[in-house]
């Protein structure tokens, strides 16, 4: 843990004292050396499921997948980041980049926390440096909004949090994640009881977020720069996905009585959600509508409480991170070069740059799960295992199926099929930088296809 976490804080004085033409590149030099890096932690060694280098930082096999996704995250969000962010100042160059590294400091002691107090401040920590991202380096008049509703859906979701936790401090005397499992179980019979348990719960829900909580995810993606829209898809909204399956596991027996509303939520959400992106014009609120439709079926699969829920939800969250951040990554190119998200007015691309019409085909196959991805893997395994706790969810887990099909083709028909609008007259080519970036996207899901037991043989131990 502490090889990569210390090369990340040497990071900083990196960024400040580098000159400033070779900026860029040293940044994602090093920064693709720690993602490297943190590919050991996937050859996994440990029997008795935790890796402890310290007594505060740990990993196991459901937080190890997401350290290196975050870490991989890095060198992609500064290599997208370089073509709009070159042109400021060379000191709000060091300080985005900068921000950018924090967030990584923060993700990595938030998923390798053992103290569950600890993961609580590094998960309320990433909010300061994201909400920075989005309002400085936001495109529109719109960002401030943005980052009010980002800030205090986050805060007023997760402050209950804090005084849930304390409770059980007082109640457990730990708030170790490897002492508590092996403590006695909670007396939880009380009202008091079930609305702790709500207070436990509501933090995460609103993280990933659960529909009728989402309102902050669409209006922050689309305000946010490119290496914002990322990080919020690929990681921070995988942070409520871990905190769940993380105190789910504490709140036993009140889940079984309380989890049926908000699994009625999750799964009537995947179908609302779904149906809002077909009717979508922008480019960038599609696809944030479409993550709040794919981890609505992630929340139904943690709180069903099987192996099997648990395995399809990890799974999900890894492919879905990859491929919602390679489809904020298209959409950026697309805008940088037409300086418009409306879908009809960037029609046709196909037929200008056509190797960019072959990344927006993969990641549009990606997003609607095309098997053998690992989306599909995820989506199958979270639909089997819901169909075997009710036969129900069955309608509205195969409806969500069909239009997540029909939305993801038609993002890819409407940007890249059709005839060329009169406007777009020249386009500069699609360049190296923006194809490394994309492959660095496929790599890992590629990975993940030849060795899924990377994200999912822990559920089965």
């Amino acid at each position: 843990m502490l090889t990569v976490l210390i090369p990340t804080v040497m990071l900083f004085p990196t960024i400040w004292l580098m000159p400033a033409k070779l900026l860029w590149s040293t940044s994602i030099t090093y920064s693709l050396t720690i993602a490297v890096a943190s590919l050991s932690w996937l050859k996994w060694s440990s029997e008795t499921g935790w890796y402890t280098p310290s007594h505060y930082l740990a990993a196991d096999p459901l937080s190890t997948p997401l350290l290196v996704l975050s870490c991989w995250l890095l060198p992609l969000m500064i290599l997208a980041s370089q073509n709009h962010i070159s042109p400021e100042p060379v000191g709000r160059q060091r300080t985005y980049i900068s921000l950018l590294t924090s967030l990584q400091m923060f993700l990595i002691l938030a998923f390798g926390a053992t103290e569950i107090l600890m993961f609580y401040v590094m998960f309320e920590a990433t909010l300061i440096p994201t909400l920075f991202i989005i309002t400085r380096w936001g495109n529109q008049m719109e960002r401030l909004n943005a980052g009010t509703y980002f800030l205090f859906y986050t805060l007023a979701g997760s402050l209950p949090l804090l005084v849930a936790l304390l409770l059980l401090q007082k109640d457990t005397g730990t708030l170790s994640l490897i002492t508590l499992q092996y403590t006695a179980p909670l007396q939880l019979s009380a009202w008091g009881d079930k609305l702790w348990w709500a207070a436990c719960l509501i933090a995460f829900l609103v993280k990933m977020p659960l529909y009728g909580a989402h309102l902050w995810l669409p209006k922050a993606h689309v305000e946010a720069p490119i290496a914002g829209s990322m990080v919020l898809a690929a990681v921070l909204l995988k942070l409520g996905g871990y905190g769940m399956m993380r105190m789910i596991l504490v709140l036993d027996p009140l889940t079984k009585q309380l989890t049926y509303p908000f699994i009625a939520l999750a799964l009537w959400g995947i179908i609302m959600t779904g149906s809002i992106c077909l009717r979508q014009t922008d480019l960038k609120s599609l696809i944030a509508y479409s993550s709040v439709s794919h981890m609505g079926l992630v929340a139904g699969g943690i709180l069903i409480q099987t192996p099997w829920g648990f395995a399809g939800a990890t799974t999900l969250m890894i492919a879905h991170g990859l491929a919602s951040s390679a489809l904020f990554c298209l959409a950026n190119t697309s805008y940088e070069r037409t300086h418009s998200r409306t879908m009809l007015l960037v029609r046709g691309m196909q037929i200008i740059l056509p190797l960019m019409g072959t990344w927006w085909f993969i990641a549009s196959l990606a997003n609607l799960a095309l098997p053998p991805l690992p989306n599909l893997m995820g989506e199958l395994v979270i639909i089997t295992a819901m169909f075997s706790w009710s036969y129900w969810t069955l309608i509205l887990t195969g409806a969500g199926v069909l239009i997540t099909a029909a939305y993801s083709l038609h993002l890819f028909l409407t940007t890249q099929r059709g005839p060329l609008p009169n406007h777009i007259t020249a386009l500069e080519p699609s360049h190296s930088r923006e194809h490394l970036l994309l492959t660095l996207h496929v790599l890992p899901v590629m990975m993940l296809i030849l060795k899924p037991e990377q994200m999912w043989g822990w559920c089965f131990c």
